[in-house]
């Protein structure tokens, strides 16, 4: 049975006396990456816990889609290799209202849509047997449209007459734990044209065949860009696989923001913020609006994926929300194929201003505080009512400091 690593930790008070001034220093974050619990650049949890520590990273946070199946393996992980561990979790909602006015929230390209992540659940989890169904409920409608889009792919390479054919079953066992995402069909068709046509010039030829005469932009060595093109022809809206979501595969914001609470974790809304030609989308280009529509929601906590974003801008919004109370945190995602650092740098390759560290390691450190005290039975950084104890922000940063430190102590 699992146990809390935080079983043995002596009592707030004792906690913070052992932090002396040296304690203080900040430490290298990464809050919000995915496992092969969902789909992952990684092939197994361990190895963002090998490159934490090759690249001197303290904090890790695993946040995979619709699952806490990998907090075990996480914890273990992160004992062993002495890595503060943040046990988060991450959704896709359906915000009805705003798909009916066709307003983005943070999917460029479908309104209404809106990820949404918790963090700092407890662990082990305690969830109702309503909240299990929820949860289960939207895992089974993913995998039913990733096994239509499977069958709508044999059909089409039956109809190209080449001898290459798939089956749920077999993938999932081979590629994924619980969750078959269309990047793992992309992954399992680029392996099984590889193995069918053994030289590059064949598997050219037969990639121009499957995106109806295009040609790949991505040299066959490429492996990450020749997935990505393989699911933007054949998996999205208008692919020859394409299958649409039914609404049955999305919570409602609500009911997602209830389940994170009732996991014991703090509702957080992950910013897209910038793309590479510098846009917004309708829900995140004013700022102030923002900030009022997300504190209606009774939402106090950010996350960024900084290596998308201008550092310009991404300082911009950080400091702003920053001075409002909002608890920040960064991560990777690690959710393509592409293997890049544990390490977050920004949208220009650099490591994050010193500012901007320090705001994430203050956010890891509110959710381990968070995560402590709750595992203790006591009052973690939400009110009763959901809301977020922004008065006690500094206590948190405090306590969570110390709490980090002496775990990887």
């Amino acid at each position: 049975m699992a146990i809390s690593v935080f079983s043995k930790f002596p009592k707030p008070e004792q906690m913070m006396a052992s932090v002396d001034d040296y304690d203080q220093k900040i430490l290298q974050v990464n809050g919000h990456f995915h496992t092969p619990y969902s789909f992952s650049a990684f092939t197994e949890i361990r190895q963002p816990f090998d490159m934490a520590h090759h690249e001197n990273v303290k904090v890790l946070g695993i946040n995979d889609f619709y699952t806490t199946d990998g907090y075990e393996e996480f914890s273990a992980l992160a004992k062993g290799s002495l890595v503060f561990p943040l046990f988060n979790i991450e959704f896709m909602s359906l915000q009805k209202d705003l798909q009916a006015k066709g307003v983005r929230v943070n999917d460029p390209n479908n309104p209404g849509r809106t990820y949404f992540s918790g963090k700092g659940l407890q662990f082990p989890v305690h969830l109702n047997a309503a909240m299990v169904d929820r949860l289960f409920q939207v895992q089974d409608e993913s995998n039913r449209q990733t096994a239509q889009m499977i069958d709508k792919l044999n059909s089409f390479l039956k109809e190209l007459g080449v001898d290459i054919a798939f089956s749920f079953e077999e993938m999932m066992a081979k590629y994924a734990k619980n969750l078959l995402r269309e990047r793992h069909i992309a992954k399992a068709l680029r392996e099984a044209v590889v193995e069918a046509f053994p030289d590059e010039a064949n598997q050219k030829a037969f990639f121009v065949k499957l995106f109806s005469g295009k040609e790949p932009k991505s040299a066959m060595t490429d492996f990450a860009g020749l997935e990505n093109e393989i699911r933007g022809n054949l998996l999205k809206a208008g692919g020859r696989a394409f299958v649409p979501e039914d609404d049955k595969a999305f919570l409602s914001l609500n009911q997602v923001i209830e389940l994170i609470i009732q996991a014991g974790g703090i509702p957080c809304y992950p910013v897209l913020l910038d793309n590479p030609k510098g846009e917004f989308t309708d829900f995140e280009g004013d700022y102030e609006k923002l900030y009022e529509q997300l504190v209606a929601k009774k939402v106090y906590m950010l996350e960024l994926i900084p290596g998308r974003n201008k550092p310009e801008i991404l300082e911009e919004f950080v400091n702003f929300f920053n001075e409002r109370g909002f608890v920040i945190t960064f991560g990777t995602e690690h959710n393509t194929p592409q293997l890049d650092p544990i390490t977050v740098y920004d949208g220009a390759g650099a490591e994050l201003s010193p500012a901007m560290k320090k705001v994430g390691y203050d956010g890891a450190c509110v959710i381990a505080a968070h995560q402590y005290l709750v595992s203790k039975g006591k009052r973690g950084y939400l009110k009763k009512s959901g809301e977020a104890r922004v008065d006690k922000r500094a206590e948190f940063v405090a306590l969570g400091n110390a709490v980090i430190k002496h775990f990887i102590a």
